[in-house]
């Protein structure tokens, strides 16, 4: 690359966006709920590989409407998950506002997200938006 006045400025114009960006890339990795989604052996016979699984952030303290929610199969577990801002169910309500949220999951028998009878669930402590390492046992067959 030409070390001219015009290629070091174009240069540094570069690097400058990417220095402003890596904060917001680290907020976002800040404000993201990981962990582990796993199934109990004590229920394991009562899904199938191909049963859809939510797995899905609420706010403890606000409405019941998820904050953040992704899509996965009973064959993927056990499931290493990320949620963040990206994966809003609705794009005003984000995980990242949420002074506390809970981690979800069900194992739908009917594909859909509203809740069924002999769905399998599991849930979370409440966490602060940044958590790593939340584990979710789904144990629970709902009646």
């Amino acid at each position: 690359v030409p070390q001219d006045e015009v290629h070091r400025t174009v240069g540094k114009v570069a690097a400058d966006k990417a220095a402003e960006q890596k904060p917001a890339m680290a907020k976002a990795g800040a404000e993201a709920v990981s962990g582990r989604v796993e199934l109990s052996a004590a229920v394991k016979d009562k899904a199938k590989p191909n049963d859809v699984i939510f797995i899905f952030a609420r706010a403890v303290d606000g409405p019941r409407m998820p904050l953040a929610a992704r899509r996965a199969r009973v064959a993927d577990l056990p499931l290493d998950f990320t949620l963040d801002d990206s994966q809003a169910v609705m794009p005003g309500n984000k995980l990242s506002s949420a002074q506390q949220v809970r981690i979800e999951v069900r194992v739908s028998k009917s594909g859909q997200a509203v809740p069924g009878k002999g769905d399998l669930t599991g849930k979370s402590a409440a966490v602060k938006p940044g958590a790593k390492g939340v584990r979710i046992v789904i144990d629970q067959i709902d009646s």
